[in-house]
């Protein structure tokens, strides 16, 4: 997908199609249905099709509306945010995660769609006073999704159970935990990159 550049307008709303041909379709109604502040478009693994828009409340549902009707045999979940926190549209913007700070506590919530991910970690740090220390979308993932909340143990717990709370619903959350001590090395291997392979060839260089 492409990489937005500057804020997000305060209403965000998104599809989640398996088509990439139905999505550009579905896409391209949504422009054309109603005045938006941004639109990104396009693809994540494994082959699925995102289409990202902002701009004022009613023009965002009045662009999903048309989206979800024109991509209804592909759609996989669908999300609007009349007023998406900043901490989430700094997380999406940016190419790096958050430290995590020595001895706090982390919460990870995984979903199966980016569309509910997106939502779980708004309501996340709407409820609680956490940081988003990372926001993990699809690529490399096999179209799953996870964040991480990071920040003092009460509020941790706090803003997991809000983001579950969003989740649930919609039938895609996969699992959620909350580790109240994070292990300095688990730390740091969240901060880098969680995967497995690219860690395992990040630490045999370490060793030389």
């Amino acid at each position: 997908m492409e990489e937005p550049t500057s804020a997000l307008d305060p209403a965000v709303g998104m599809i989640e199609l398996d088509s990439i041909a139905t999505g550009v379709v579905a896409g391209d109604a949504m422009i054309k249905a109603s005045p938006l502040g941004s639109i990104y478009a396009g693809t994540v693994h494994p082959g699925r099709y995102l289409v990202l828009v902002s701009g004022d409340t009613a023009s965002v549902e009045i662009a999903l509306d048309v989206g979800r009707e024109a991509g209804a045999g592909s759609l996989l979940d669908s999300m609007l945010l009349p007023d998406i926190h900043p901490d989430v549209t700094s997380r999406l913007i940016a190419t790096d995660d958050t430290a995590l700070a020595e001895g706090e506590a982390i919460g990870v919530v995984e979903t199966s769609t980016v569309a509910t991910l997106i939502e779980a970690a708004d309501a996340g740090v709407k409820a609680a006073s956490v940081t988003i220390a990372s926001l993990r979308l699809a690529d490399g993932l096999g179209g799953k999704g996870y964040t991480v909340f990071g920040g003092i143990l009460a509020e941790v717990e706090a803003a997991v159970e809000a983001a579950v709370a969003r989740a649930e619903p919609t039938g895609q959350l996969l699992g959620h935990v909350v580790v109240s001590q994070l292990a300095a090395e688990m730390r740091h291997n969240l901060a880098t990159d969680l995967r497995f392979n690219a860690r395992l060839a990040a630490r045999t260089r370490e060793r030389g």
